[in-house]
């Protein structure tokens, strides 16, 4: 056992080094954001409570409920070409990963060969020329670094890093993707209500430019009436193709964002109140939301990957042990190449110790140090980001619930105005000109009152998405 322990030394000086690793610790940086949600409705108001549950937590079929809303975002999942890059992306970090994984281990290759030569009689020293064959097989390994200081190691782990950013941004883009489709779904039906109302005021007005006409020819309303009429029936009408060119315009942002047609079937008809939308989205802990959102956690991967690539650099300042090696068989003769006694091996290690390298590698570890710098503002950016995300989202929340309420008021009395108006210039009580005021109040606040609702949805698909809700389960380890 005692002449034992000296041969074991080496061994265990290597297996030592082996486990030695030069990359900082890696730590999470302190959230630079507030651990409770801004307080919103103005003067007085106090931040909501806690929530250890929050909205981002519910899958996307459980927000948006309305069936047509599902099955186009269904085909958005399947055919919108940047979730499709977004896929290839991780495919590609896969093969990257995979490529520098296979550097921890050695690659062994099988060769066969033959090889011919002459030697001049000149040189020879017998005399005469000398040919000479030789076959050869052997099976080898080529340059496989011992990774004493955790170079390839970093490197490696720097690659799973970067497939996991990558992994994370497929599914930052997921969430964005049903965000966008459902709010451009959703700005379609309202800009169909739009002009909706706006054919059904042109066909009002335009029915009451042929009674004023009538009352004109009557004697019993004057030249303006007759002209104050035909400009708001105009109006209308001119409403009316705008809002037919935006609802065009909605069909094509929504066919974009989706990637194909979207059957007519699933189109919205108009109606946005009729579309169902899950109405309460707590918003749980910032300290929980924001950190498992998918593009923080991608600058975090990122972070974490540039923290290694710091290892990578502090390792180029020690020596390298590369192993190159051989062993087979080799004959002159091709018959006899596999007979006793062709054996042959050779074994080549090389120790690599930079001297001088007009400072390439103090150089590089500085830049490695500036990329993790760069990473932690860029990691402290998304958090903030994310941050200001959901304060904005909650912000409108808080009132918007009144500001629809208050429209919804509000159209009521315009229209109580536009058909008292309508009475009391029936009876001569009033002038025209007060008639066509109560109308063009009646629907400005009716074209506002579409607008509201639609923020109001908008508002829930935002907060939703700031929340990070919508993405699937998270990535998958390749190793």
């Amino acid at each position: 056992m005692t002449r034992l322990r000296p041969r074991l030394l080496p061994v265990g000086l290597v297996l030592a080094l082996a486990a030695c690793n030069l990359a900082p610790p890696y730590e999470r940086p302190a959230l630079p954001v507030t651990q409770t949600w801004p307080a919103q409705g103005g003067p007085g108001a106090v931040p909501p409570a806690p929530s250890p549950v929050s909205g981002g937590d519910l899958a996307w079929r459980d927000v948006f409920l309305d069936p047509r809303l599902q099955g186009v975002i269904d085909l958005a999942l399947r055919e919108n070409r940047d979730l499709r890059i977004a896929v290839g992306n991780i495919a590609k970090a896969r093969g990257q990963y995979g490529v520098q994984r296979a550097e921890l281990f050695p690659s062994l290759s099988a060769n066969s060969g033959l090889a011919r030569s002459r030697t001049p009689a000149s040189i020879s020293g017998v005399g005469a020329a000398v040919d000479a064959t030789e076959y050869s097989a052997n099976v080898g390994v080529a340059a496989y670094e011992v990774d004493l200081f955790g170079r390839v190691r970093n490197l490696n782990e720097a690659a799973l890093q970067s497939f996991f950013a990558a992994e994370e941004n497929r599914r930052a883009a997921q969430i964005s993707l049903i965000a966008e489709v459902a709010t451009d779904y959703l700005t379609l039906a309202a800009d169909q209500d739009q002009l909706a109302l706006a054919r059904t005021t042109a066909a009002t007005r335009d029915e009451s430019l042929r009674i004023t006409r009538s009352r004109f020819a009557a004697g019993a309303a004057s030249e303006l009436d007759v002209n104050q009429v035909e400009t708001l029936a105009e109006q209308a009408h001119a409403d009316a193709a705008t809002a037919t060119a935006q609802v065009d315009q909605d069909l094509d942002a929504l066919r974009l964002v989706v990637g194909a047609d979207v059957p007519a079937e699933l189109l919205p008809a108009g109606a946005l109140p009729s579309i169902q939308l899950r109405q309460d989205l707590p918003a749980g802990l910032p300290s929980e939301v924001l950190t498992r959102r998918p593009d923080v956690l991608a600058a975090e991967h990122t972070l974490e990957g540039q923290n290694a690539n710091i290892g990578a650099a502090r390792a180029a300042f020690f020596p390298r042990i590369t192993l190159t090696g051989a062993a087979g068989v080799a004959s002159a003769d091709l018959g006899s190449l596999f007979a006793p006694g062709s054996g042959a091996w050779s074994f080549a290690p090389q120790v690599s110790l930079p001297i001088f390298d007009g400072g390439a590698n103090r150089a590089n570890l500085a830049s490695a140090r500036a990329s993790r710098d760069i990473a932690v503002a860029q990691y402290e950016k998304a958090i903030q980001v994310a941050f200001r995300d959901v304060a904005v989202a909650l912000a409108v929340q808080a009132t918007i619930a009144d500001r629809v309420a208050s429209q919804e008021r509000l159209v009521a009395a315009a229209d109580s105005a536009r058909r008292l108006s309508q009475a009391r210039y029936d009876r001569g009580v009033d002038s025209y000109l007060t008639l066509l005021d109560a109308q063009r109040t009646l629907y400005a606040a009716q074209q506002a009152l579409i607008a509201t609702r639609l923020a109001a949805a908008s508002n829930r698909v935002s907060l939703y998405s700031a929340l990070g809700g919508g993405a699937d389960a998270g990535p998958t380890d390749p190793r």
